[in-house]
């Protein structure tokens, strides 16, 4: 499929377009009422005796046009609905844009991959990306010592790949950067956002924060805090390279998601980002767009080279 690209306030739009058209099929296209009856249906679906109403014209005339754009595939019936008795089509354009391409002239633009989001990960970043738009804050631990055990953070690197990661499905906000370190939220008490949490309960302290009400919790009775409690079946992940993935609504504002990747250490946490953006379709598998959800990764070196490149669902 062909596209147009527009240039609108210095960004870029596409639409799909239907090149090679018959020079026939648009030759009708010049007459201005059967213009201005493409643009009313292309509006939203409309059935004629509708648009003779909103164009003032003969309903004859209408029918008249309408039956010449479909018959040169201009326009289709969407839908068919009883009104007063009688049966209404509505109508839609075939495309939003009709073109007579000639040969040559093509100029190569910039490679960019545009990546379209499955169904269980479109859904599982609802609404911290919509329509396009990254709508949420990427939190991350101090590289200063802070919180309490006075702890810096080394796992605040791996939002970058994360950030990547959800770059290929939205666009930046234009006046805001996307990352805040956690004591900057506190500070700003900038809570009532989609927010995306990277780092576990020691290493982030807005983490921290929300830990009580994830449905498998940081254990936080005993410092250093290894370990990982399971609410659905009480069990105990207590390894270096166990995290969680979790996503919940914002306690302190209900129509916000919080999401979580974090882990007992920063190997964990690396385990819960790997697995995200490398391995999303493994770990959404059964995801149901579900307002309290979570997985319990292991991250694994399967390589053998020290590093982590696999990820295993405990549950």
């Amino acid at each position: 499929m062909d596209q147009l690209v527009k240039k609108k306030a210095e960004r870029f739009f596409v639409k799909n377009v239907e090149t090679d058209v018959d020079p026939k099929r648009l030759k009708g296209l010049l007459n201005p009422t059967r213009w201005d009856i493409l643009k009313k249906i292309a509006e939203k679906p409309s059935y004629p005796s509708q648009i003779a109403r909103d164009l003032r014209l003969d309903e004859q005339i209408v029918y008249y046009h309408i039956r010449e754009l479909e018959k040169n595939k201009l326009i289709k019936v969407e839908r068919t609905q009883m009104l007063g008795g009688a049966m209404a089509k509505y109508y839609v354009p075939t495309s939003r844009v009709f073109a007579l391409e000639l040969p040559g002239g093509e100029e190569r633009l910039a490679d960019f991959p545009i990546k379209k989001q499955p169904k269980a990960l479109k859904d599982f970043l609802s609404p911290l990306i919509t329509s396009g738009k990254f709508n949420a804050t990427i939190v991350v631990g101090s590289p200063d010592p802070h919180g309490k055990y006075q702890v810096r953070a080394r796992d605040s690197h791996y939002a970058i790949d994360l950030a990547m990661f959800m770059g290929q499905f939205a666009e930046l906000p234009e006046n805001n950067f996307i990352v805040k370190l956690d004591i900057d939220v506190k500070s700003e008490n900038f809570y009532n956002n989609n927010l995306i949490l990277v780092g576990g309960i020691l290493t982030n302290t807005i983490t921290e924060e929300f830990n009580n009400y994830l449905p498998a919790k940081f254990q936080s009775e005993k410092f250093p805090f290894r370990g990982i409690i399971s609410e659905k079946t009480g069990e105990k992940y207590a390894e270096d390279a166990q995290g969680i993935i979790a996503k919940i609504p914002n306690p302190k504002s209900p129509d916000k998601r919080i999401l979580v990747l974090a882990g007992n250490t920063f190997n964990g946490t690396k385990a819960t980002v790997i697995g995200l953006t490398r391995f999303y379709e493994k770990i959404l598998s059964d995801y149901k767009n579900e307002d309290t959800w979570v997985r319990v990764i292991q991250g694994l070196d399967l390589s053998g080279d020290g590093k982590i490149d696999f990820v295993k669902v405990l549950e």
